[in-house]
């Protein structure tokens, strides 16, 4: 997604300058949206994904362990703030939700997470660490519309 090939990714409407979009009405297409996208990822990836409690970031990243590491169960980390799910590749679940500032992040040790090749870091409330994430991360956008669905946004800053 960080390039400007031609790409689409399931029902995502491409945009210029790296920039997608889709309406879901369903948890179901959220998952179906992510397992698409995960077809994409390759180790030593970011993905951040915003959005406000209950947005479907937790859902999303579903999609994408089904895909990854389909033996794993997957779990809202906040109250540990990291899940590894080992499968072919191996899947780093951050929710960062309740995390006080960078420097606990970087205390915890991390950081190690992001450099590291050999997996694939899904971030939940990547604003707590926005100064750490590398200009090659993708980024997913989940919001709430008035109709009760989703808007997804996929992007690279």
């Amino acid at each position: 997604m960080c390039t400007d090939r031609d790409s689409k990714i399931g029902n995502f409407t491409r945009k210029p300058s790296n920039f997608s979009t889709a309406y879901i009405a369903t948890e179901s297409e959220t998952q179906v949206l992510a397992r698409e996208f995960a077809g994409q990822l390759q180790c030593g990836d970011i993905v951040a994904l915003h959005g406000d409690l209950g947005a479907g970031k937790t859902t999303f990243v579903k999609g994408i362990v089904g895909v990854l590491s389909p033996e794993n169960l997957v779990q809202s980390p906040t109250f540990i703030y990291l899940n590894i799910y080992e499968g072919k590749i191996p899947l780093y679940h951050f929710d960062l939700y309740r995390l006080e500032n960078e420097k606990a992040f970087l205390q915890m040790g991390f950081f190690d997470y992001l450099a590291a090749e050999k997996g694939i870091c899904l971030i939940e409330w990547p604003e707590r660490i926005s100064s750490l994430l590398p200009t090659q991360t993708k980024h997913v956008l989940l919001k709430h519309t008035k109709n009760g669905g989703r808007q997804v946004e996929l992007f690279c800053i």
